[in-house]
């Protein structure tokens, strides 16, 4: 009878600590989260983590709170995640930078497919070719022909080494067999002021900081590295349209917590990523930046974790075969 009562004692306190579990998880966040942004505050991922974050807070019932750690192309800001607790409050807002080229760029004392835990694709945006006003070339076709033409002769600014730009800029090259001189700046903003002073010829950059040189008329604007046209400036070319078909690049983020967050933690994260995505404000404001939210099926973490796979299976090899590693 005693051993009877001490097996119902013993069951009786695991039920209470799998209940106190389940509570836990339910009741996750009890306080407010930080949400990694491994770039300089104004950049355009910095702008889309405070807006997530800003919708996020109200989905969760406590704050997220945008927590801008810088350097090493966001290798130093992802780091800090994924050595956090893994238990929801600590998330990075990372991209095809963290994800995809900094572990070939540097050696990092992380695994990006194994110590993160997907939770969400948040939103892509393609490179934007484009050029000074005064460049003798009027197409993507004319370009590539003039850029044939006249070997090593052109300069194209990118935000540097292991950067969306930068990579964008060798990959047209070896796509068109074209070659131009690579000058990396310390972020897009450099470089885009001396494109516009007329010191360099060309860029491959981000639509959120071309579209509004290129709606000013500041710069050409030859076509967009994605395979259907912005929904922020229809009137620009696709790649393939264009005359470059399949140079596809594109910067995309995600949101991560550390491996080992539990389950029910990161659904609760995903379904409050997937309302503030639902936002009509937020997917206009996206949208006017030059951004893609991408659909209901990849805002998941099977979905990153798909997207990253593939990103990492295209670009790997291309990256080591270019040599890219940081300086």
């Amino acid at each position: 009878m005693k051993r009877r009562r001490a097996v119902l004692a013993l069951l009786a306190l695991l039920a209470a600590s799998g209940n106190t579990g389940t509570a836990r998880a339910q009741d996750f966040p009890t306080h407010p989260i930080t949400l990694g942004m491994p770039f300089a505050a104004g950049g355009p991922g910095d702008v889309l983590a405070r807006m997530l974050a800003q919708r996020m807070s109200q989905a969760l019932g406590q704050n997220v709170i945008v927590d801008n750690v810088t350097g090493a192309a966001g290798s130093i800001g992802a780091g800090v995640v994924a050595h956090a607790a893994p238990d929801g409050y600590s998330l990075l807002l990372g991209n095809w930078t963290t994800h995809v080229v900094n572990p070939v760029a540097y050696k990092l004392p992380y695994d990006v497919t194994k110590d993160f835990a997907p939770i969400a694709l948040v939103a892509t945006q393609p490179v934007l070719i484009i050029a000074r006003t005064s460049m003798p070339a009027d197409n993507l076709k004319e370009l590539i022909a003039w850029l044939k033409a006249n070997p090593d002769k052109a300069s194209s600014g990118n935000a540097g080494v292991g950067s969306a730009t930068h990579v964008a800029s060798v990959f047209f090259q070896h796509e068109t067999g074209t070659r131009f001189q690579l000058v990396p700046y310390r972020g897009g903003a450099p470089a885009m002021a001396d494109l516009l002073a007329g010191n360099i010829d060309m860029m491959f950059d981000l639509a959120t900081d071309a579209l509004p040189q290129v709606r000013g008329g500041r710069v050409k604007a030859y076509a967009v590295t994605a395979n259907r046209r912005m929904t922020a400036q229809p009137d620009i070319p696709t790649v393939d349209e264009a005359g470059s078909p399949g140079v596809y690049v594109s910067l995309w983020n995600g949101v991560w917590a550390p491996a080992g967050t539990p389950k029910p933690v990161i659904d609760r994260l995903d379904a409050a990523v997937i309302e503030a995505l639902a936002d009509p404000k937020l997917r206009a404001r996206a949208t006017e930046l030059g951004m893609e939210l991408p659909p209901v099926e990849q805002q998941n973490p099977a979905g990153l974790a798909a997207f990253q796979k593939a990103e990492i299976d295209k670009w790997w090899p291309i990256l080591k075969a270019a040599g890219i590693k940081a300086e």
